[in-house]
């Protein structure tokens, strides 16, 4: 999807959500939806001086904070790097397959394993705050390269 009308999406859940999507927040959100796959918070940072030359590892780390509290990014776990959801607008279910290999990172919506997921959670009397559901292994691309 063009960058700018997930920029406009953006404004719009902000707006919507009473959150302010400031230049910076809306930078981070940019550079996040230039990137094929997951990107970590230092190379956002090196990324983000080139226009802000006075950006500091607090000032993507609050970027990302907000970007993940109004849905607009998934983090990667397992590499402690971010991802842009481009289904930020709608509330959906996030599974990830990770390329271990290349690093290519595609998100899935399963609502059956999500499901699933939360009724053993209930069972077990568990309540989920925050979740993550990663798979790794070889994209295609990877896989038909062996």
């Amino acid at each position: 999807m063009h960058t700018e009308s997930l920029v406009a999406r953006a404004r719009a859940v902000c707006q919507n959500n009473g959150a302010r999507f400031t230049s910076i927040r809306e930078k981070v959100f940019r550079l996040l939806a230039q990137v094929d796959g997951g990107i970590g918070a230092y190379e956002l940072l090196e990324q983000l001086k080139q226009t802000e030359t006075a950006a500091k590892p607090a000032t993507v780390y609050r970027a990302l904070e907000f970007l993940t509290e109004q849905g607009f990014i998934h983090k990667i776990e397992s590499s402690n790097a971010f991802l842009l959801c481009h289904h930020f607008d709608e509330h959906h279910p996030a599974q990830l397959l990770v390329c271990t290999q290349c690093g290519n990172v595609h998100e899935l919506h399963s609502d059956v394993l999500q499901q699933e997921f939360d009724q053993q959670a209930q069972e077990l009397g568990f309540s989920i705050s925050h979740q993550t559901i990663e798979a790794h292994g070889l994209c295609k691309k990877c896989n038909n390269n062996k």
